[in-house]
């Protein structure tokens, strides 16, 4: 059993801690105070918040980068899991500014596309592919595909993942988990307000890792004439921390949207390049009829991409559904992710990568054996994170019981103060970058024992 931590005492250290933190962040409260003018919030968008005010960034260079104050830390949050090439690459700088003195954007075809949709085609095994600007661009481009392919409304997804913030999926993402419904019948519920009803009734909600619930809900569907267009699912969640399927769970999905002729899609905006070469699609062996990749593919340039089956995309190409972006396959992002392709991840670039995510969780679980510590190191490729659980996380309402989500606000003021910055919010997760090394591997480290070290003494 491990330690329980004194909820007190996790109270006064986020306290002191938090004064360390906002004592060192003075030029940033005055860029807020100004921000605040005409910028809602003073941030650009609602994920970039924190309270009392954001971190202002200045620069990034490699693994690191600084805020407006000169606080250096090393980036393991990693502009939301899209700096896999690490900040400032100069294989992509190198790309860009040669695109660009070629010019920046003419909203017609390059031969930069062609060669990036061949090298995702050869690493997701889908044949054909398309282009756009961002991860819910993706999700609501694949959406509305599977939607004319199958000639039906409603939608499936899986109860607490998020794939982008446009209106159809914007349901069941963070709640009440007293209030959800059972595990057969999980409610539809709106992710803020702006989403009309009809909206949400369409999208309904069903459990991670669970085939027989999932089976059950499409079966009542198809009997009350709605029969969902398809499943856009995360094949390893990455936003309750990391939950990866349970054994048999995807081969099990794939069977039965095949058999009730659901598109399925694998939301990979996060998991794809990043867990590795193919994404989660190669690291688990199963592969959908569509994907959606975005955040890593263009070394931090604007850029997504839709891959799917001949058949599925056959409705893009007769023209029954119009996939259009003024911006898609710009240039400048096209040539950014064609040398992050062909020159950036690289086989020796993700051996690098396993290494050092290896050494984060050996380390982490050294940590947690030797303070009895309430939690359990998890990753893929790049990602990774401490879990704050005593029990094993499968689905969102494990993740709502068993998550401790001061302890996790905790932790990223720890890893703040000592030099890290981690991604924001519920998940605690890390994406590493080509540039990260043992040093700052070990920064991580040293920060997460002083904190479990500071708890159970």
């Amino acid at each position: 059993m491990a330690t329980t931590i004194d909820e007190t005492k996790i109270k006064e250290l986020t306290e002191k801690e938090g004064d360390k933190l906002n004592a060192k962040l003075g030029k940033s409260h005055e860029m807020y105070k100004r921000a605040c003018e005409h910028l809602c919030n003073g941030v650009a968008s609602s994920y970039q918040l924190r309270d009392p005010w954001p971190i202002y960034v200045d620069r990034g260079q490699g693994s690191k980068m600084w805020d407006v104050d000169g606080n250096e830390y090393y980036d393991f949050n990693n502009g939301f899991g899209a700096m896999l090439q690490g900040h400032a690459n100069p294989d992509i700088a190198a790309a860009v500014n040669d695109r660009f003195s070629k010019g920046s954007h003419f909203a017609m075809p390059d031969w930069d596309d062609v060669v990036v949709a061949e090298n995702l085609a050869k690493r997701f095994g889908l044949p054909k592919w398309r282009f756009n600007n961002s991860g819910s661009e993706s999700t609501m481009d694949a959406i509305r595909i599977a939607r004319a392919y199958t000639h039906r409304d409603h939608i499936m997804k899986i109860f607490g993942s998020y794939h982008g913030h446009h209106d159809a999926v914007m349901i069941s993402i963070y709640a009440d988990y007293n209030n959800i419904g059972d595990r057969y019948h999980l409610k539809s519920l709106p992710y803020g307000a702006g989403i009309p009803q009809a909206t949400v009734d369409l999208t309904v909600p069903v459990p991670f890792n669970d085939l027989d619930a999932l089976e059950h809900r499409i079966e009542e569907m198809e009997a009350e004439g709605n029969s969902p267009a398809c499943l856009i699912m995360e094949a390893c969640l990455m936003n309750m921390s990391i939950v990866p399927p349970e054994p048999g769970y995807l081969e099990g999905v794939r069977e039965v949207t095949k058999k009730h002729g659901i598109v399925l899609i694998f939301d990979e905006v996060k998991t794809g390049l990043t867990v590795g070469p193919g994404g989660a699609t190669k690291l688990f062996g199963v592969t959908p009829d569509m994907v959606t990749i975005a955040k890593s593919l263009a070394g931090g340039l604007p850029s997504g991409a839709i891959g799917g089956t001949n058949e599925v995309m056959h409705v893009v190409e007769d023209g029954e559904v119009y996939q259009v972006g003024t911006f898609s396959g710009n240039p400048l992002s096209m040539a950014a992710a064609r040398a992050s392709l062909e020159k950036v991840l690289t086989p020796a670039a993700y051996e690098h990568l396993d290494r050092m995510n290896q050494r984060l969780m050996d380390g982490c679980r050294e940590i947690i054996k030797k303070y009895d510590f309430p939690g359990y190191a998890q990753g893929f490729g790049a990602k990774g994170c401490v879990t704050f659980s005593p029990h094993k996380i499968t689905d969102y309402v494990s993740f709502r019981k068993g998550q401790n989500a001061a302890l996790n606000q905790l932790a990223w003021l720890y890893q703040a103060n000592r030099g890290v910055y981690m991604a924001p919010g519920r998940e605690e997760e890390w994406t590493l970058s080509v540039f990260h090394d043992e040093k700052a591997c070990d920064t991580y480290l040293a920060a997460f024992e002083e904190m479990a070290h500071d708890l159970t003494k």
